[in-house]
């Protein structure tokens, strides 16, 4: 499938993992910004369930009517009236992985990979809260200071503000229509 990832918020993708919280398996949920591999909403808790969705939604800073497709598996937490609603409200289009092909969320899957690697594994979580103290210093690491292959090795903050930074240019370099 072939996503717009020539702008920042046009494709965003999702999935759900499992940490161990106490003895229990809490979930974490991100929002990532495709174009930039930015971590741009998430939340924690106890069910995997739409509600957990809609949280990590709700943390995202950016306008969810610039988004125009939200890509995520075929989990009931993400298929399911509730969702519908809210994409249907954006006119957010929504894209659902081929069945049993888990890389069609391939950006999801590895962000998750990396997450349990640096983050998860050597950790031991005692409350739901303290997750979601450290969850928010790891982002707050993964945006602005950890690198990424598939963006030439730059941070998703650098990468998107070097973006800008060119729109930027080519907007002053562009001459304006004669009227």
């Amino acid at each position: 499938r072939e996503f717009d990832q020539e702008q920042p918020m046009k494709a965003i993708v999702t999935d759900l993992t499992y940490v161990k919280v106490a003895n229990k398996w809490f979930y974490v949920c991100f929002i990532l910004d495709l174009f930039n591999r930015e971590i741009i909403g998430y939340s924690a808790g106890p069910n995997k369930t739409a509600d957990l969705v809609l949280q990590a939604l709700a943390t995202v800073k950016g306008d969810l009517h610039t988004v125009k497709v939200f890509h995520t598996d075929r989990g009931k937490e993400f298929d399911n009236h509730i969702l519908d609603e809210l994409l249907g409200t954006f006119d957010i289009v929504r894209s659902l992985s081929r069945k049993g092909n888990p890389y069609d969320n391939a950006v999801a899957e590895s962000t998750y990979k990396s997450f349990k690697f640096e983050f998860v594994y050597g950790h031991t979580f005692h409350t739901l809260y303290e997750l979601q103290v450290q969850l928010m210093d790891y982002i707050h690491w993964w945006n602005p200071v950890r690198p990424h292959g598939s963006l030439d090795y730059e941070t998703p903050i650098d990468y998107r503000e070097g973006w800008e930074q060119e729109q930027s240019e080519k907007e002053l370099t562009c001459p304006s229509p004669i009227s």
